[in-house]
């Protein structure tokens, strides 16, 4: 498919400024909380104090006889749903949960679980009624550990969940949602062979996506039934599809225009806010509007999981990797669904491993339900995993990127799950930091270097687009892909690329549920490769229906008209002496060869080709605060092509600044009574400009040749490496091994009052 030459390319590859800059950096651009029009009331969702807690009653008599109170809904507003697990098991979906999690039913299961909504005329309406909707609760005990969570004597969530995965099926319920395994060899024998064996436990908090903007949406049902929702989402199919399900209408009905997104990682592909505000403008007849503050972002949308996991690595001396085992358990948080299964897909995937086995639990306690954050999974698996090959490195005495590369997995190394990996480029990103003239530089007094990689699958999927000429020659590309990492541009300059035109003629926009052909959601890293394949194929049929409408005014046979650089010209002399026919012409006679000249085209797109990061950084270590200070740091980065090189390397940058947060300062912090206790930014300490370095990103091209122009995902794997990165930097700089996330000034002064090397 990909067919076109690296010297032949004009506008891929190259760095236009972006579509979306102006109105973002005027204040002009509209987010979630700007849409505004007459009549529209406020929105206000009533959440538990409680991290576990019966519903007893639920009394809105007060609260509705106020006056500007207009509507309140609680669960009986919410057709129940089937109890069944939907779609592949990866990313399967159990309505029956995600009713709940929008609006408690039987239980609230964590701080900040909805349990009732209130439409008002203002925010002081909508508060003063809050306080008078008399909820009656019986507060339960709670579980907010994963190793606690899992004992046999925890509080349960659910009196009658029973662990999917295990044969014969358990007879006693527990808080384990479902166990995974898989396994390629014979662990026995591989470890039989290891000259070195080093295995270790760590654990992560769960820590949250941290976007800019707080979840934001307002909703309008009309008389007749239809209904438009305005939402900062990464996948308005989604949100239409889910808010019509969870409220019971056709999906035909529900049209969702995205707004522009503030941030989103993964954390604003669920609902949470859209089907309530649905239900209170149905029942009032007026628009509602819901903008989620600081705290409740934070207590009641979902962070990643924390984890508890084991991992055991085997090595011969001379760095051959002969067995690896890894068991990793993730909080789900209230309700199924941590991304424990990628964790164990990804967990050894960059590595040629013969003999390997991987168990993964999916764990229930009494916190928001978990959601996707970057690659979701395989960073926690990693750090772990990349801890471990470091010890084995400094055992055997090897260089940690030479360990790497002697492992690496190439085409055809069989992965833990059963394919062979088809394409390469993990070997490319260790070579790369090899020959980097940083890697050799010499390090002070407390200062260390640590290396690690990561692996992601990329996505691909369902994706459709429309591209339409002008009669000024000017092109309009509307895709369903929702914006958050470049694609307008990227878009843009694949369509410029493919007509032959000046990128600054294509206007790349976002269009509503229904303006343009289903798409998955943004993410998984798709967007580039699978709309990107709609885009190109929308305009190879205006290329198409542009040498035909030529052929008309010459009144030759279409295959005797070629498109090159924008214009049709004759294939060859045979066919006639024409002067090409520009874009531009065709387009302004496009009334007298047969009207408007537009085209689509939806792709259910395969052969993506999976990400591959290695990064290494620098430390320093202040022995007297434990502070780390990060001197250096280059991440590597296999890209395929980079179709706008900017945004890629932004994308890089980003996901290891996220990753220092996660590594150093981020997490989760609950008082005893299941009640989170940093809520805003205040006390969840992200990374701010002082503590992010220079980060150099490399970019690594292997193109792919499932791609018109050889792209790959980039927007996940790079969050992959920076924890274990870290981790065996901070080792290196003073002899302990941290096993536990974060790794804040407290935990590298205790690991240095302990006195002794830890590996």
């Amino acid at each position: 498919m990909n067919d076109i030459s690296p010297t032949q390319l004009k506008w891929v590859g190259t760095r236009p400024i972006r579509p979306d800059g102006v109105p973002k950096v005027t204040g002009r651009a509209m987010y979630g909380a700007d849409f505004a029009t007459a009549g529209t009331l406020y929105g206000k969702v009533i959440r538990s104090p409680h991290a576990h807690a019966r519903i007893r009653s639920i009394d809105a008599s007060k609260a509705l006889a106020l006056p500007g109170v207009k509507a309140v809904v609680t669960a009986a507003d919410f057709p129940d749903q089937k109890f069944e697990y939907v779609g592949p098991e990866r990313v399967a979906q159990n309505f029956w949960h995600i009713t709940r999690n929008i609006m408690a039913r039987e239980k609230a299961l964590y701080e900040g679980h909805p349990v009732a909504a209130i439409a008002a005329i203002s925010k002081s309406v909508a508060d003063e009624a809050a306080v008078l909707l008399a909820i009656d609760y019986e507060v339960l005990p709670h579980v907010i550990d994963v190793d606690e969570a899992m004992k046999p004597d925890a509080p349960l969530l659910f009196e009658d969940m029973i662990t999917r995965g295990i044969e014969p099926a358990p007879t006693k319920p527990s808080n384990v949602s479902k166990r995974l395994e898989f396994q390629i060899g014979d662990l026995e024998q591989g470890f039989a062979e290891a000259d070195v064996v080093v295995e270790k436990e760590f654990k992560t908090a769960a820590v949250h996506q941290a976007y800019i903007e707080p979840h934001a949406c307002a909703a309008r049902v009309d008389a007749d039934g239809q209904a438009e929702v305005w939402t900062a989402t990464q996948g308005h199919f989604g949100v239409r599809a889910l808010t019509a399900k969870l409220l019971g209408m056709p999906v035909g009905l529900v049209r969702v225009t995205p707004s522009e997104i503030g941030g989103g990682f993964g954390g604003k592909i669920p609902v949470y806010l859209e089907p309530i505000a649905a239900a209170l403008s149905k029942k009032t007849g007026r628009p509602v509007k819901i903008v989620m503050s600081r705290e409740e972002t934070f207590k009641a949308t979902g962070p990643t999981s924390g984890s508890s996991m084991w991992v055991k690595i085997g090595v011969k001396k001379d760095g051959t990797i002969t067995a690896a085992e890894g068991i990793f358990k993730f909080q789900a948080g209230a309700f199924p669904g941590s991304p424990v299964m990628n964790g164990c897909l990804c967990a050894f995937s960059p590595y040629n491993i013969a003999n390997a086995r991987t168990v993964g639990y999916d764990v229930v306690s009494n916190r928001p339900k978990a959601s996707a954050y970057r690659a979701p999974g395989s960073p926690i698996s990693a750090f772990a995993v990349e801890s471990v090959l470091d010890i084995l490195a400094k055992k055997i005495g090897m260089d940690p990127l030479q360990l790497r590369l002697k492992n690496a997995a190439r085409p055809g190394t069989t992965m833990i799950y059963g394919p062979k990996m088809s394409h390469g480029g993990y070997a490319e990103t260790v070579e790369a930091l090899l020959n980097h003239p940083a890697y050799k530089a010499p390090l002070g007094p407390n200062q260390g270097r640590g290396v690690a990689s990561g692996y992601w699958f990329n996505g691909a999927g369902e994706s459709s687009a429309s591209v339409q000429v002008n009669e000024d020659g000017t092109v309009i590309v509307s895709t369903g892909s929702v914006d958050i990492g470049g694609s307008r541009a990227s878009m843009a300059l694949m369509a410029a690329e493919t007509l032959g035109v000046d990128y600054n003629q294509v206007r790349s926009i976002v269009a509503d549920t229904a303006s343009v052909g289903f798409t998955n959601p943004t993410g998984g890293s798709r967007v580039t490769f699978a709309t990107g394949m709609a885009v190109v194929e929308a305009s190879k049929k205006i290329v198409d229906e542009l040498r035909a409408r030529a052929a008309m005014i010459w009144d030759v046979d279409v295959d005797g008209v070629v498109w090159e650089d924008g214009q049709a010209k004759p294939a060859s002399s045979n066919v006639g002496d024409f002067p090409p026919l520009p874009l531009k012409e065709l387009a302004a006679k496009k009334a007298l060869t047969g009207g408007p000249i537009t085209a689509a085209a939806s792709v259910n797109a395969g052969g993506m080709a999976p990400g591959f990061s290695t990064q290494f950084c620098d430390v320093e270590i202040d022995p007297e605060t434990g502070k780390v200070t990060i001197l250096r740091y280059v991440a590597a980065q296999d890209v395929g092509k980079a179709i706008h090189p900017s945004y890629v390397e932004g994308q890089i940058q980003g996901g290891v600044a996220q990753g220092i947060g996660w590594a150093l300062n981020e997490e989760y912090i609950y008082d005893k009574q299941g009640r989170l206790d940093n809520p805003g930014f205040l006390d969840y300490r992200v990374p701010v400009a002082p503590d992010i370095p220079m980060i150099d990103a490399v970019l690594v091209e292997v193109p792919n040749p499932a791609h018109p122009y050889g792209a790959k995902g980039v927007g996940e794997v790079n969050i992959v490496p920076p924890m274990a990165a870290i981790a065996n930097a901070i080792d290196s700089a003073i002899h302990r091994r941290l096993t536990e996330l974060p790794m804040s000034p407290p935990r590298i002064r205790a690991a240095l009052d302990q006195g002794h090397a830890d590996d």
